[in-house]
């Protein structure tokens, strides 16, 4: 039986090392640092009867000491992430989705994408690959799988001929 957790009173210092130690390990936006934070606190706060109200201060204080030291950057963020996402075949209405839940503003998720010179095709290519849609399925189930391929690749973001066109091209069409 694991031993009960002992929580500690939230204080700047321990933080600021749970913040940088996050930080090391995992690329953030401010918004997600403020809810790994809220959420270290909020536990805290409940095991040992505080109200959590009372830290938003200080987290929005080691928030700003992060993003004035250049440990956060919601722009570095958004551009890392959508080069991440499109090499592993992700369209662009995917991308951004994911860059809202991760508490990218607006604005640094317009202008990412519009410098985004690279093609939804060539990322649905990519996805289709990786799951093994259409012309890199085998020959004899790909008539029978043609309609869920091309639903699984709008569900993914990928416009319907888009989709279609991937799933229903020639593997020797694609590779050229």
């Amino acid at each position: 039986m694991p031993a009960e957790r002992r929580y500690k009173i939230p204080t700047e210092d321990r933080l600021t090392r749970s913040a940088v130690h996050y930080l090391e390990r995992y690329a953030s936006t401010e918004a997600n640092l403020r809810r790994v934070l809220e959420r270290k606190v909020s536990r805290a706060c409940h095991a040992l009867d505080l109200v959590a109200d009372d830290y938003r201060d200080l987290i929005e204080s080691i928030v700003a000491k992060c993003v004035r030291n250049g440990m956060v950057n919601d722009r570095g963020f958004a551009e890392m992430k959508l080069a991440s996402l499109r090499r592993k075949g992700q369209s662009k209405k995917k991308i951004e989705a994911q860059l809202r839940a991760k508490g990218v503003p607006a604005h640094i998720i317009e202008a990412v994408t519009a410098e985004d010179t690279s093609e939804d095709r060539t990322a649905a290519i990519a996805y289709a690959k990786r799951r093994q849609f259409g012309p890199f399925r085998d020959q004899a189930k790909r008539d029978d799988r043609r309609l869920k391929d091309i639903a699984a690749m709008c569900r993914a973001g990928f416009d319907y001929e888009t989709a279609r066109q991937i799933i229903d091209a020639d593997l020797d069409d694609l590779c050229a």
